[in-house]
């Protein structure tokens, strides 16, 4: 009797296996709330994430530019000037590091060029990497944020890139940021929160 119960007890036990544990703390993020920003104007066809690609504004910003008014004008500017539900980018990081939220990442981004974004979770750096230097508080929130976006959705590191790595248009995200990409500093990074928080 046991013998025959047995393949029900396994498949009972399958069936309730406890959900997958996320162990990578969330960073801090700003919400739109706290930054003034908009909802998104439209509901379009949701994405699965199953990639993380690095962009940069595109447009150098000095030191004295105020975070809170460059999101507000990027918003405005996406959604009345290009037509965009949002902003085009999920997350977006400041000068000195801090992250804020932007268009929800249940959506697809946009972008001006030809690759299609479905699917990556977009995170966009301010300023311009061919003129501009990441500072290390830049650099631990693009890790920092890859990471918890990679232990979230289970993305392997392998599908960190960058815009270019997509598109033939561009040079996003500048020279000084795509350098970490290229000799693999962001991606060992990100494996080793990973690896550490699997240990804990």
């Amino acid at each position: 009797m046991f013998l025959r119960l047995l393949p029900l007890i396994i498949f009972v036990a399958c069936a309730f296996k406890p959900a997958a544990t996320h162990h990578v703390p969330k960073p801090h993020i700003i919400s739109k709330d706290e930054w003034g920003g908009k909802a998104p104007t439209n509901d379009i066809v949701e994405q699965q994430i199953s990639k993380i690609t690095i962009h940069h504004g595109g447009v150098d910003v000095p030191e004295d530019k105020d975070p809170i008014e460059y999101m507000r004008n990027l918003q405005s500017f996406s959604i009345d000037e290009k037509h965009w539900i949002d902003i085009p980018y999920h997350f977006c990081i400041d000068l000195d590091g801090a992250i804020y939220e932007a268009r929800p990442l249940k959506y697809p981004g946009d972008t001006n060029t030809e690759y299609n974004p479905d699917g990556h979770a977009l995170i966009c750096v301010i300023g311009n990497y061919e003129n501009q230097k990441i500072k290390p508080s830049q650099l631990d929130a693009i890790v920092n944020l890859s990471a918890w976006l990679a232990d979230k959705y289970n993305i392997p590191v392998t599908e960190i890139a960058s815009h270019k790595d997509y598109s033939t248009m561009t040079v996003c995200p500048g020279a000084d940021l795509y350098k970490y990409l290229q000799d693999g500093t962001i991606v060992k990074r990100v494996q080793e929160i990973l690896d550490k928080s699997k240990q804990e």
